[in-house]
């Protein structure tokens, strides 16, 4: 379950990066919170992972380990991030492989809510925003998906530490 302290780094990690792309910060929404935490309990018993088909934007992160994991908030928000990288800013708009990132700092999204279950070698986080972001007209993203202070964004921001990890899906 998403603690308190989960819930609050989780919510620091993204309006950090939103602060980088000019984009206000999110507040953390209950009703978001228990919704997202009802779906990350239910993928974990059903041993799935899938969007809820809410009409809230979502994030959905994966990951699995032989040994017990500690997953932070900051984790699951830097791997959606890390998308950045491939982001076309000639040419705004959605991709599979970007998706998480476009949500993470869409402008007019204003809620958060963030729902985590393990089982201990097993943890599902969902993320889900309101208003929804990746509305898939190019001029939508051109006025929600900024780019960071100084220009077009190219990886993780300085002074990140970059950990690769092959045992972790962003959904």
């Amino acid at each position: 379950m998403a603690d308190a302290s989960f819930q609050q780094e989780f919510l620091e990690s993204h309006n950090t990066y939103r602060a980088q792309h000019n984009t206000p910060p999110l507040t953390l929404n209950s009703e978001l919170n228990a919704a997202a935490q009802r779906w990350a309990d239910r993928l974990l018993a059903l041993g799935v992972i899938r969007h809820s088909g809410s009409s809230d934007g979502e994030n959905i992160y994966y990951m699995w380990s032989s040994a017990p994991i500690k997953l932070t908030g900051k984790e699951a928000v830097d791997s959606w991030y890390d998308e950045v990288k491939h982001y076309n800013w000639s040419y705004p708009g959605f991709s599979g492989n970007t998706g998480h990132f476009t949500q993470l700092v869409w402008k007019t999204s204003t809620e958060l809510g963030v729902g985590m279950a393990t089982d201990g070698n097993k943890v599902i986080v969902v993320g889900q925003y309101r208003p929804a972001g990746n509305i898939s007209i190019s001029q939508y993203f051109r006025e929600n998906v900024l780019p960071r202070d100084g220009g077009e964004s190219s990886g993780a921001p300085s002074g990140a530490e970059e950990q690769p990890r092959n045992t972790c899906t962003p959904f």
